[in-house]
């Protein structure tokens, strides 16, 4: 694709997608809820571990917007840095997913052969056992911590990115520009990396995209079941599940961080779907890229 053909076909995605106004309201959303994540310690009046018996479950007021937990922490200021934890989890462990996807799914593609299945063999394992009990066994194997919630859910999430990688680059590698590239002693390296690569960005934007409303929910299931962030970090899970032995006289304690979750990642698959619509080809007045 050229360089003229690439501005034109990106400046058309970024036309269809300004046109999408639930895409627009998610990027709002998002954004609100990225800068109350960077600017927690400037917002928030409390430490978010500072406990204190003599406040200890109070309800929502003008002093604690969203009341307080059993031990007298602020959860509002909980569920901010919560925020902090939830998007870092969902935006690291997809980039590494998306890493080991791209790398596994071009190489199946292009090099074909034995390559390709093996890693095809790879992608039907991962994409067979149920994930969240995948998670929960690896969590137990590296042990609890926001580092090892990076490595698992992203090891464990680059089987459905490979699977639409091949299949374009399966598609891409006996296009014309490919064939004069190697005719004219270009590497495999560079051809990886220079034309397809290109190619597949906009798929690996919607799959990053789509899949980190995944994470979210997988990390605070993790954390809820105390295999993710521990104590006293605040994670939405955790927080959910410290709540439940008060669920019915002190609703306000899960309601909010679930509440987060839920805008979330409804923001973000709102988010994914607009971009999937606006990066389609098909959608655009050229048809193809």
């Amino acid at each position: 694709m050229s360089a003229e053909k690439k501005k034109s076909y990106y400046s058309e995605s970024f036309r269809l997608f300004r046109k999408n106004r639930v895409a627009m309201v998610s990027v709002i959303v998002l954004l609100l809820l990225s800068a109350l994540a960077l600017l927690a310690p400037v917002i928030c009046r409390y430490d978010p571990n500072l406990q204190s018996l003599r406040d200890r479950l109070q309800t929502p007021s003008a002093e604690h917007w969203f009341g307080t937990d059993e031990v007298g922490r602020d959860i509002f200021t909980r569920c901010i840095y919560g925020c902090r934890i939830s998007l870092s989890v969902g935006i690291v462990s997809q980039l590494i997913a998306s890493v080991i996807g791209y790398l596994l799914g071009v190489s199946a593609g292009y090099f074909g052969g034995k390559v390709d299945d093996v890693i095809s063999f790879l992608i039907q394992v991962f994409s067979s056992f149920p994930f969240l009990l995948f998670a929960m066994a690896l969590m137990n194997v590296l042990g609890p911590g926001l580092l090892n919630l990076y490595l698992s859910l992203g090891i464990l999430s680059w089987a459905g990115t490979a699977r639409l990688i091949r299949g374009t680059v399966m598609q891409l590698k006996n296009q014309e520009y490919i064939q004069a590239c190697k005719t004219d002693g270009g590497g495999n390296l560079r051809i990886i990396l220079k034309h397809l690569l290109p190619n597949c960005v906009p798929m690996l934007i919607v799959s990053i995209t789509l899949g980190i409303p995944s994470a979210i929910l997988s990390e605070a299931s993790l954390s809820y079941l105390g295999l993710g962030v521990q104590i006293p970090t605040a994670s939405w899970g955790s927080m959910i599940s410290e709540s439940q032995t008060y669920i019915r006289t002190h609703t306000y304690y899960s309601l909010f961080p679930g509440l987060l979750i839920i805008i979330t990642v409804m923001a973000f698959n709102m988010l994914g779907d607009g971009l999937r619509d606006a990066l389609d080809p098909k959608l655009h007045s050229g048809g193809s890229l």
